[in-house]
């Protein structure tokens, strides 16, 4: 069986590791090996403190660089044959990985599979009531039925849940950089994906849940404005492409993360 490094970014974020590392071991299935990786942006919440007790692959950045830095990180000390980047606010489900793997192999050429879920940008998003988590984990396993039926080709994955084989990483490269501290960088890399004759795909038949944009949470509305700006101007000077039209957002969030 092939190896799936789990890299998972946080800054300050110990309240929502715990849950999401959690949620990783009870419901990958044990014939599935994978190794996680946290990525800590210079956390001073016990996150170092609570991945030694763990026993989690960590690396530490000495200050918080933002995500796309985070991930080159986490991608720089994965071992595995698959590579998955996975937000620390993110709870996945049954038979989550083991679906999604089974997407990726399907064709030689599919290159970035996603799952769908309760909050992201896109056709990602589904529509879904639950009165709490564990309603949710219910309602997901009963989702997460694998079916190829259900598996639709796209133009982008958002960087939520995101699993891609390792030969894409060898052909596309790093995170653009960029784009720190974060928003469109996933854009950006299925853009070039794409370019390089990958495909993507979204899992109908994984769904997990999202709480949603922590890592920006306490930014200023404003402020937070002016950065979705900023990094779209970034695609469409890089490009020459306005990401909110080819990859079919109609929301002005550019990427819920």
């Amino acid at each position: 069986m092939t190896l799936t490094s789990i890299v998972i970014p946080t800054y300050n974020g110990l309240s929502l590791l715990k849950p999401c590392v959690e949620a990783i071991r009870t419901y990958t299935a044990e014939s599935t090996p994978y190794e996680i990786i946290v990525v800590d942006n210079g956390s001073t919440d016990g996150t170092a403190e609570y991945c030694a007790m763990e026993r989690i692959r960590f690396v530490r950045l000495p200050e918080n660089r933002g995500f796309p830095v985070a991930c080159n990180a986490g991608l720089r000390a994965a071992c595995g044959d698959e590579l998955l980047l996975l937000n620390n606010d993110v709870t996945v489900t049954s038979h989550w990985l083991e679906n999604m793997k089974a997407a990726l192999y399907t064709d030689e050429k599919v290159g970035i599979i996603g799952p769908v879920t309760n909050y992201a940008s896109g056709i990602q998003q589904v529509d879904i009531t639950f009165r709490d988590i564990e309603h949710f984990q219910q309602l997901a396993a009963a989702n997460n039925v694998t079916d190829a039926s259900r598996w639709k080709e796209v133009r982008r994955i958002v960087g939520l849940c995101m699993l891609m084989r390792r030969s894409v990483l060898e052909s596309v490269g790093w995170f653009d950089e960029a784009y720190s501290p974060g928003h469109y960088e996933d854009d950006d890399y299925c853009y070039r994906a794409r370019l390089q004759g990958f495909r993507l795909l979204i899992c109908n038949d994984v769904l997990v849940h999202h709480q949603g944009s922590a890592s920006f949470q306490k930014t200023d509305p404003l402020e937070w404005k002016q950065l979705l700006e900023r990094n779209r101007s970034i695609f469409i000077n890089k490009w020459h492409v306005d990401p909110l039209e080819y990859m079919d957002i109609s929301d002005e969030g550019g990427n819920k993360e």
